[in-house]
């Protein structure tokens, strides 16, 4: 067990999660819905199995052996968190990645960490010495840098005229943005439910002899069917909707490979939680929180390299920056608890 390693891998995919959409800058002519579903099928199908299949041993015997009970869970969060991821892509449209993922990553971690285990009966987990306590506080102050980084948001959508504001994110509607972002933020915590709930799934990966690693991968692919239930369904109501079947077609492989990637990319964050979870042993269940974390971090400073801020005055790029040092601690703090 390694905790501070644990928890650098859950960093790697809250920055993969930062990330993950600028991929769909080079997507051209499609509609939203034929690239969200590319994006599915490559980073909520193939590429979860592809990787499942490579590391862990008898995957469909561990799936095909699970109780009903907890491939529904896993299923029924994973179709929650769809519900939720559907509304990610508009969320960055109206807010931008910086703050559009701070907010709607900062709600998906304070549900996603604090319900879990309260629901399960081991909300004593959370308190139960100084490690722990140490530990919630890191989620904590987690939420103190989101509140930061939005508040910077808001007085951002003060300072700015429309043309400023276009400039910089091209859709930029704070209102409606708020608003997508308080619903998706919510609902995509349904993704960590799911991830607790395979633990009858890891357990049988192990006992067929796949690595600690790795065990969690089965959980990751079945969470993810439910996903993609919801989020390819809508895709293809919304194809015929709007007639857009005719972009799978138009010949823009360039179109398929961005979109491809950007699902690859978002898998990720997930892996690397699954992947470093076993290395922090009964802090485990922060790993979410340090994904959702780091990838407020990571994506407020790209949305700064990106010129999301551009404009500002000093006392808004202040709280974003009282946000971003405030983020940084919060995951230094969670990489020290173990050791006290």
């Amino acid at each position: 067990m390694n905790t501070t390693a644990g928890t650098l891998i859950c960093a790697l995919g809250g920055l993969a999660g930062a990330v993950f959409a600028l991929p769909f800058r080079g997507v051209k002519g499609w509609k939203y819905e034929s690239y969200w579903f590319v994006y599915a099928v490559a980073g909520l199908v193939a590429f979860p199995m592809a990787l499942a299949l490579a590391t862990t041993n008898d995957l469909f015997g561990v799936i095909g052996g699970a109780d009903a009970k907890t491939l529904a869970a896993c299923i029924g969060f994973g179709a929650l968190w769809g519900v939720g991821g559907l509304t990610w892509g508009l969320m960055i449209r109206y807010l931008g990645i910086g703050l559009g993922l701070a907010i709607g990553c900062g709600l998906c971690s304070a549900t996603g960490t604090l319900i879990p285990p309260i629901v399960t009966g081991r909300a004593g987990d959370l308190v139960k010495d100084t490690p722990a306590i140490v530990t919630l506080a890191s989620v904590v102050v987690s939420l103190l840098g989101i509140v930061l980084v939005g508040l910077a948001g808001k007085l951002k959508e003060g300072e700015l005229d429309e043309e400023a504001k276009k400039k910089a994110v091209a859709e930029f509607n704070f209102k409606k943005g708020m608003v997508v972002a308080v619903f998706s933020g919510i609902a995509s915590a349904g993704m960590n439910f799911g991830l607790q709930s395979g633990e009858a799934l890891q357990s049988a990966a192990a006992a067929a002899g796949t690595g600690s690693a790795w065990v969690g991968m089965p959980v990751l692919v079945v969470v993810l069917w439910g996903g993609f239930i919801v989020n390819g369904a809508w895709c293809l109501v919304e194809n015929a909707k709007n007639k857009s079947y005719g972009d799978y077609a138009s010949g823009k492989a360039a179109n398929w490979i961005f979109a491809a990637l950007a699902g690859v990319i978002w898998a990720m964050q997930f892996a690397c939680q699954k992947i470093g979870e076993p290395a922090m042993g009964d802090m485990s269940y922060i790993s979410f929180a340090v994904v959702m974390g780091s990838c407020v971090l990571f994506s407020s400073l790209l949305g700064v390299f990106l010129g999301e801020w551009k404009g500002t005055s000093g006392k808004t790029r202040g709280a974003l920056v009282a946000g971003l040092v405030v983020l940084a601690a919060s995951i230094g703090i969670a990489v020290a608890a173990k050791s006290l």
